[in-house]
């Protein structure tokens, strides 16, 4: 989020239209999006990778979560608190890396905002509503091909590897899925207000 939540000195900002999630469950995740024209041109280079999951680029701070929907309230309040106890940061994005073989992941890497991303994470998993065992080490990064063929990871790799942004991170955003349409922002949480 470049400085793009509206409402000034808002602790945070209701993207949600008002729609009030239904069912029992809610899936959520909270995200820092990367701004343009960073964001878009990572998000088509992972479509023309022909990467199934292609999402707007993003640094995750939490993966899809299953949580109770009464819950989302609680979440929220928790977010907020702790959007107000971190200051924003710069965030350097530069060269790629990747999981293989672990995972089929190719990723732009975060050179700097390493420290901060990793205290927001561990900051916003605090609270026993989204707690969860991890399968793997919490590592910042933005994803830019997954589950595609070997050479296209290759050529992915080798495309961005000199990709290079730097960009103040001033927000993170919490998104839900409804398992029915993609994932839809609900709340942007600004920094250190």
């Amino acid at each position: 989020m470049n400085g793009s939540v509206a409402g000034g000195a808002a602790r945070s900002v209701d993207r949600s239209g008002g729609v009030p999630p239904t069912g029992d469950t809610i899936q959520i995740g909270i995200a820092v999006d990367i701004p343009e024209p960073w964001g878009a041109q990572l998000t088509r280079r992972r479509v023309e990778a022909g990467d199934p999951l292609a999402v707007p680029a993003h640094v995750t701070l939490l993966g899809p979560t299953e949580i109770q929907t009464t819950s989302l309230p609680a979440v929220e309040r928790h977010l907020a608190a702790v959007a107000a106890t971190h200051l924003p940061f710069a965030l350097h994005l530069r060269g790629t890396g990747t999981f293989r073989p672990v995972t089929q992941v190719v990723f732009v890497a975060v050179a700097a905002g390493i420290s901060e991303c990793e205290l927001l994470a561990a900051a916003i998993t605090s609270t026993p509503e989204l707690h969860r065992k991890a399968r793997f080490p919490y590592h910042p990064h933005v994803t830019v091909a997954q589950d595609v063929a070997p050479e296209t990871l290759d050529r992915v790799y080798e495309d961005l590897a000199d990709f290079s942004a730097m960009f103040e991170v001033d927000a993170f955003t919490l998104f839900s899925h409804s398992g029915e349409a993609r994932w839809q922002p609900r709340r942007d949480f600004r920094l250190g207000t």
